[in-house]
């Protein structure tokens, strides 16, 4: 690798560790960076004491830091073709490799970077993994990127790959192969992305592994497998690089609350490591000494606490503004400013309709005047024992006109009567739901419908969920229904979702006050990928959200987003479906 003159990395991340603890009033850094800090500077005291478990040894600390540096960008424009370590990197990567055990092995197997997007994670991430793969003298190292999914696995790995890719000397140096699927060092080393599914294989032995995204692991199952493959390691590492999430079950809220109690001194552990930026919570007890208000998401001096190269980089302060300004006005992006932008947990999934603005787009939807009007269509069959839903919507002068169709089975009608929570007895006698008889829906019912809906209007396209859906889809098609489906998931959804928001928040739809309607929409929770694109969640969701979700799917196809679909026709060989666009 280029040779060059090295910069002093422990005294920028000791110079940085102090200007946290400084900072008393956290105007710059949040509470949990204050408290690394100042487990740094007592950590660097504490090792030149001779009863101490762990030394500190600059040569490592800024060997470390250096090969980083000499390192590419992949991505971007930039004023130097290598990367240039922040502060805060620096001060995570020191802390990392600078403090060792006796026999010179690193003192940290465990490290949490906990940071806000766009902050560097995974090109930092990236750069870590590569330094443990060729220069820890670790014997046959197997270093793994490791993800809930096979593209999420894959964002690091791709990274160091390209970083291998344009370093002619780090390939010679280190005898580095850049391989479709992995990164062959030396005669029986790695570096590999791994998913849950194929963790599970046999002759796993990570040396290292970097976990991505902890937040949207759903259980312990991917590390549990990967850890009891590492037991035989001298000097494994457990890098995890996350932005914040939902508080839902999973390791991730175990993971910050250990993380945390090792900053406040509570758990002893000397093996872990944590950073974590992100704005304050509220701190003490109002009215005492030490009491502390919440940091505002919207006071743009906060940002600095979860974004720490907002000081560096002025697109990412722009990016930030842009999001503030859109959570400010929209409830869908809330949430998703505060996980994304502040690093800040959200404890809950709120609501994702906005009933103010929604009840102001009440407007009439005249359908005698919309027959030769083009329509699109959504089916939600979701449900055999609940609501299923036909919705229709029009764009016509900027406007996005919708009806729809429901139907209950009588069973559920009488169950629902006698809890009396929702009113889907005078919903059924006002017309609003259609009742089939018995304890399950009729789909006859439903196909009879459709197929008379097809015939009277201009339906373009009937999207629809293929769970429980079969053998009416087949039905629908042999009677010259054009059907397509909507893959479900936040692929498809989110610019669905997006698409939606955007008519009703400006006030151009019109759903003439449909009450079932409104009340799916509040019921409905939006649930998010590690990427945060968004999805209706049925199962956080407070009660049913089917005549929504159908309303979405036919938005989806109408607006024609960048929405995942598969005709019914590619299957059968009829022909081929092109999209409108409008």
């Amino acid at each position: 690798m280029a040779s060059g003159e090295a910069r002093d990395f422990v005294a920028i991340a000791t110079a940085y560790a102090r200007a946290a603890v400084r900072d008393t009033k956290q105007r710059h850094h949040g509470k949990w960076v204050r408290l690394a800090a100042q487990r740094f500077l007592d950590d660097l005291k504490q090792a030149k004491r001779k009863d101490s478990p762990f030394t500190f040894d600059p040569w490592h600390a800024n060997d470390a830091c250096d090969f980083l540096e000499k390192l590419p960008h992949v991505e971007g424009e930039w004023d130097k073709p290598t990367i240039e370590l922040h502060p805060a990197h620096v001060f995570f990567v020191v802390s990392l490799f600078g403090f060792r055990k006796p026999d010179g092995r690193r003192r940290f197997t465990h490290a949490l970077f906990c940071i806000a997007r766009k902050n560097a994670k995974s090109t930092l991430a990236a750069g870590i993994l590569l330094y443990v793969l060729t220069c820890e003298e670790e014997p046959g190292p197997q270093v793994i990127s490791a993800a809930t999914t096979g593209d999420q696995a894959r964002i690091i790995w791709k990274i160091a790959k390209r970083m291998v890719e344009m370093t002619p000397d780090l390939r010679e140096a280190f005898s580095l192969q850049p391989m479709a699927n992995s990164i062959v060092c030396g005669l029986h080393g790695f570096f590999k992305p791994i998913n849950a599914k194929a963790s599970t294989q046999d002759g796993l032995n990570p040396s290292a592994v970097g976990l991505d995204e902890l937040h949207a692991h759903k259980d312990h199952d991917l590390i549990n497998v990967l850890q009891s493959a590492a037991g035989a390691r001298r000097n494994p590492l457990w890098l995890i690089t996350t932005t914040e999430g939902y508080e839902s079950p999973g390791p991730w809220p175990e993971e910050r609350h250990f993380a945390r109690q090792v900053l406040e001194g509570v758990v002893p552990a000397d093996h872990y490591l944590a950073l974590i930026w992100a704005l304050d919570d509220e701190q003490g007890k109002e009215g005492e000494p030490d009491y502390r208000p919440a940091d505002d998401e919207f006071d743009e001096s906060t940002w600095v606490k979860a974004n720490p190269l907002m000081t560096v980089n002025p697109y990412l302060l722009e990016a930030i503004r842009k999001d503030a300004i859109k959570a400010r006005t929209e409830s869908g992006a809330l949430a998703e400013f505060k996980i994304k932008r502040c690093n800040r947990q959200s404890a809950t999934a709120t609501g994702w309709l906005n009933l103010t603005k929604w009840k102001a787009c009440g407007g009439p939807v005249r359908l005698d005047d919309l027959r030769a009007v083009p329509c699109w269509g959504g089916l939600d069959l979701a449900s055999t024992t609940d609501i299923a839903a036909l919705r229709l919507v029009w764009l016509l002068d900027g406007l996005l006109l919708t009806h729809g169709w429901r139907w209950v089975p009588e069973f559920t009608i009488e169950e629902r009567a006698k809890r009396g929570m929702v009113p889907y007895r005078s919903w059924t006698e006002s017309g609003l739901i259609e009742a089939t008889p018995g304890n399950v829906i009729d789909y006859d019912v439903i196909e009879s419908r459709v197929e008379e809906v097809n015939e009277t209007f201009n339906l373009q396209m009937l999207a629809y969920d293929r769970w429980n859906a079969t053998n009416t889809v087949n039905n629908l098609v042999a009677a010259g229904v054009p059907m397509i489906e909507f893959v479900q998931g936040p692929k498809s959804f989110h610019p669905a979702m997006q698409a939606l928001e955007r008519y009703y928040l400006a006030g151009n739809v019109a759903h003439a006050g449909d009450p079932v309607l409104q009340w799916c929409g509040a019921n409905m929770v939006p649930r998010y990928d590690p990427n945060l694109n968004q999805a209706p969640d049925r199962k956080r969701s407070a009660d049913k959200i089917d005549d929504f979700v159908a309303l979405l799917m036919a938005t989806g196809i109408a607006t024609n987003g960048e929405t995942e679909f598969r005709s019914v026709y590619e299957d059968r060989g009829v022909l081929e479906i092109e999209l409108t666009e409008v």
